[in-house]
Parts: structure tokens; C-alpha cells; sequence
């Protein structure tokens, strides 16, 4: 039997039926990496794998439950939410991945469970929407503190958003992991019951045999990623992360979100550019960045725009950006 590839043609129902002969082991699924740095490349994924990473998630959340579906089913965290529905022979609850997220359409869909434990997976866009949203959408505080767990991952959220929100009761888990690993297989910087997590001497990140591009360290007994190993810039010597530049602009008063790119640099061979969203149209005041960042900084650019590009699953569009920022780098000033 052919594998399956989950693609728009499938609604949840079907995509459940399907995926149970998955689960059963009478085929593999196929599933999509986000193509957010490159071009988007097929994974295929066993019934063992997902039926391990599944159960992992469960444990280590204290028991299967109810989940809310809010991402595309053609990528891996879609997928695992409904491959994490069956393991639980639990129902999921379905947004319309169909049009655009909003808080109010979330806040709707949720009001549907009805487990006493329900779950949710996020990539951090979708968050940022959700807790901007919490003064404006009647009850949407309620509901998201109504979630056992919601998991947030694809890449770094907004640690003012993840602190602020869980100041009011909101159980946000941090994941990190990948298509190749079925999804987020380390929760707030503990790796599951039943993978191996190491660093290796080069700072790259090895999850069982599978050696990733990104870096990160342990502190404290935790894995901390520090970024991706192709979104790291040389600059006249100087390396920068540009994670760490789109983090020093979240921090900023006002910014909603921020993505950093790499431009071609006359004098210093790279430089960047780092494309932000803000809720004032006060300018973004840049003069201290190279005393966060070093040197690198000041050949640096950022630019404002309304709304940030991104990919079907939420991530941004770093392909388009990037062309962006070096067709017109120049004059982005």
C-alpha cells in the first residue's frame, strides 16, 4: 500500500480514517517539512514513530485528551494532533485552517470541547493573535486557561507573551523537535520519556541519530536553542544569530513580531535586515542594538511593515523576505 500524504483533499474526518491505517502499521505517512529556509522536502513517517511520540506527549502531560485542531494536516503538528486524537479515540474539535486565524474564530471553536482535559498546538504567530486579543474577545482568557496544556512550537515564541500569559494561568509548553522526529519531542527544555537529546561538539542539536541544523546548549539541565546553523551571519569576521536579533526586537516596546534575514554586504560580505510589525507608529528606536548584539548590529537594518509574509503553516516566509531585503536592501534604511 502506498504511503500517505495528508493534502488539501482531505477533510479531518477523512484524514482520521486514514491515518488509523497508519497507526495500525499497514503504511507510512508522509509529511512535509515547512520549506521556511529552503525548499519543502517529503519525510516519511512510520506507525512505530508516531505511536511513540504520541504516547510520549500524553505521558509526560499527565493523560490522552481532547484536542483542538488550529494548524494544516499536510505538516507534521497538524498531523499529531489528530494521530494524537486517535491514541486517545478521542474526537478532535476543528478551526477552519481554511481562512485566516483569528482569536474570536479560536475562542468559538474551543467553546465545542468537551473533555475534562483538552489540548491544543500552536506555532507562536498564532499566539501573539490570541494574547492581543484577550481584552477584545469576551471570555478568550477563560478558555485558554481551560486548556490542560497548550503546546507552542515550529519556532521561538515571544517570551514576553509566554511569561505574561502564563502569569494569568495559561499552561504554555515550549516544544522544539521536527518533521523527522514526528513533531515536538522536548517540552520546556526536558526531552521525553524515550529520547536522547545531546549536543554536539560543533552546537549542533542530535536527537537519537538524527543530527539537526540547530544549535543549542544545555543550562541547568535543559536544552536551550540558540538558533539555526544557516541563520547564523558572518560579518567583517563577526558572526551574529539572526534569532538573537529578531529576540533583541521582541523585546522592544511595542513590536509585535520580527524576522531577521540575510543581505549581501558590499564592505562586510553579510549584513541584515530584520523586518518588524508594530502597534505604534513611533520609529523603532535601533541605537542601543549594537550594545545587545555587538558590532554586527550597526550594519544592520530594520524595516516596519503592516503584516509579516508567512507559509500555510504559520511560519514566516524567510525565502520571499530574504529576496526582499537583497533586491531592495539598499533602500530599506
Amino acid at each position: 500500500m502506498e504511503p500517505l500524504k495528508l493534502d488539501l483533499s482531505f477533510d479531518a474526518v477523512t484524514a482520521l480514517l486514514a491515518l488509523g491505517d497508519v497507526l495500525d502499521g499497514k503504511r507510512n505517512l508522509i509529511v512535509e517539512s515547512s520549506g521556511s529556509t529552503g525548499t519543502p522536502k517529503e519525510i516519511e513517517l512510520t506507525s512505530a514513530a508516531l505511536n511513540k511520540a504520541a504516547m510520549a506527549s500524553a505521558t509526560r502531560l499527565g493523560g490522552h485528551g481532547q484536542w483542538l485542531l488550529a494548524l494544516p494536516i499536510t505538516y507534521v503538528a497538524g498531523a499529531m494532533v489528530l494521530v494524537r486524537s486517535l491514541m486517545a479515540d478521542s474526537q478532535p474539535v476543528v478551526l477552519n485552517t481554511n481562512v485566516p486565524f483569528t482569536a474570536e474564530g479560536f475562542n468559538r471553536t474551543a467553546s465545542f470541547m468537551t473533555a475534562e482535559r483538552r489540548y491544543t498546538s500552536l506555532v507562536p504567530a498564532q499566539l501573539e493573535r490570541l494574547a492581543a486579543e484577550l481584552n477584545n474577545v469576551s471570555g478568550l482568557l477563560q478558555t485558554l486557561k481551560r486548556f490542560t496544556a497548550i503546546l507552542v512550537g515550529g519556532q521561538a515564541a515571544k517570551a514576553k507573551t509566554v511569561d505574561n500569559l502564563r502569569a494569568q494561568g495559561v499552561n504554555i509548553v515550549l516544544t522544539y523537535g521536527s518533521a523527522e522526529t514526528c513533531g515536538g519531542v522536548v517540552y520546556d527544555g526536558v526531552p521525553l520519556d524515550g529520547y536522547e537529546v545531546t549536543v554536539q561538539e560543533d552546537g549542533r542539536i542530535k536527537i537519537g541519530d538524527i543530527i539537526t541544523n540547530d544549535l543549542g546548549e544545555f543550562v541547568e539541565g535543559k536544552l536551550v536553542v540558540k538558533g539555526r546553523v544557516d541563520r547564523v551571519i558572518n560579518s567583517g569576521g563577526h558572526k551574529l544569530s539572526l534569532e538573537l536579533v529578531e529576540t533583541w526586537t521582541h523585546s522592544q516596546e511595542r513590536v509585535t513580531d520580527a524576522v531577521a534575514v540575510a543581505i549581501k554586504h558590499a564592505e562586510f560580505g553579510e549584513a541584515f535586515v530584520c523586518f518588524y510589525t508594530q502597534a505604534s507608529d513611533l520609529p523603532l528606536d535601533t541605537s542601543r542594538a549594537a550594545l545587545a548584539l555587538g558590532i554586527v548590529a550597526k550594519s544592520g537594518q530594520w524595516k516596519r511593515i503592516e503584516k509579516l509574509p508567512t507559509l500555510p503553516n504559520g511560519k514566516p516566509d524567510l525565502q520571499f523576505l530574504t529576496l526582499q531585503a537583497n533586491n531592495f536592501g539598499d533602500s530599506l534604511g
